[in-house]
């Protein structure tokens, strides 16, 4: 019995060697969190990647301001990243102010970019029964805004203000908190809006609707985000969620864009098979996947700031897909 278990064992380290094949390059990668499309994106496609001889040893639950770093660095092969933190490195402020604008320039130009996609939409959120009924009503009200650290709260506070021209500390207050006590602290009252970025039809949000009937507030029509905040268009479908006073209409809003970004010195063979895997797999990939359903492939460039990898670059030109000139490296 003991040398069938070790047969057994050895037969299925040798099934899963070859699942890989023998020229397969190893890419250390590293993302977000792994409830979320940001872990889920990676983590799903890393079987496809594996078949096309990709092995891409994935960490979760990363800061991936310091993955960008560890990428200029040469210390990390790739990681999902929020573009506004790449412009940060590269003018040395925000999270990376002490590095300065020198240091930070010499990081970013050992960065590119493969493509980008949606990792969640914003989502604009009072009680239905409450006193904010437009967005007029927000005046001197307090609004959650994200996290105390990060890209969230740039996001946020330039969609209240196209919405309703208010500014935050001046018209209203804005609430900085970890996301996990977001939505708690809605239903506490500790705000009067929050806004939280989520995945189409989040379960999070059909569960705070069915305890307490909600308003999603929309933009007024489909309305273009500035393009270095990391952000795009998105609506959310009427009938998207059962306890929402407003679900008779579509609600116009932006969703967050991510991108993913390797080092420069990646070889090229790499980075287009990378490329060229994801955008060939992507439908599939979404199948089994809900959460993936907002992931797709015309969201390649859009908010993406880091100029292309010449393997991506070479994809998109076999496939005939225009490249926006500034993301093309000098």
């Amino acid at each position: 019995m003991h040398v069938k278990f070790v047969k057994s064992l050895l037969l299925t380290t040798a099934l899963s060697l070859c699942a890989l094949p023998a020229w397969a390059e190893k890419v250390s990668m590293e993302t977000g969190g792994t409830n979320s499309v940001v872990g889920l994106l990676p983590q799903t496609m890393a079987p496809y990647w594996s078949k096309a001889g990709i092995d891409v040893e994935l960490a979760m639950d990363q800061t991936l301001t310091k993955s960008l770093l560890k990428i200029g660095q040469g210390n990390l092969d790739a990681a999902v990243m929020p573009p506004p933190a790449y412009l940060d490195l590269r003018e040395g402020k925000g999270a990376y102010a002490k590095l300065g604008a020198e240091k930070g320039k010499v990081l970013t130009d050992n960065v590119r970019s493969l493509f980008g996609f949606s990792a969640s939409i914003l989502h604009p959120i009072v009680w239905a029964d409450g006193n904010i009924k437009t967005w007029a009503d927000l005046k001197d009200k307090q609004v959650y805004i994200g996290p105390p650290a990060g890209s969230a709260n740039l996001q946020i506070i330039s969609l209240i203000k196209e919405a309703s021209g208010y500014e935050a500390g001046k018209d209203y207050k804005g609430i900085k908190a970890p996301w996990g006590v977001a939505l708690q602290g809605f239903r506490d009252g500790q705000y009067d809006m929050v806004v939280t970025p989520q995945p189409l039809g989040s379960q999070a949000l059909t569960e705070l609707s069915l305890s307490r009937e909600i308003r999603i507030m929309s933009l007024a029509g489909a309305v273009e985000p500035p393009k270095d905040i990391g952000v795009v268009k998105a609506l959310i479908p009427k009938e998207t969620y059962s306890g929402q006073i407003n679900r008779d209409e579509d609600v116009h809003t932006w969703e967050t864009v991510m991108m993913l970004a390797v080092r420069k010195d990646l070889s090229e063979e790499t980075a287009y098979n990378m490329t060229k895997t994801y955008f060939d797999n992507l439908d599939e990939a979404q199948k089994g996947n809900a959460l993936l359903k907002g992931v797709h492939a015309d969201q390649r460039f859009g908010a993406v700031v880091t100029p292309l990898h010449p393997g991506a670059v070479r994809y998109y030109q076999e496939q005939n897909i225009e490249i926006p000139a500034d993301l093309l490296a000098e």
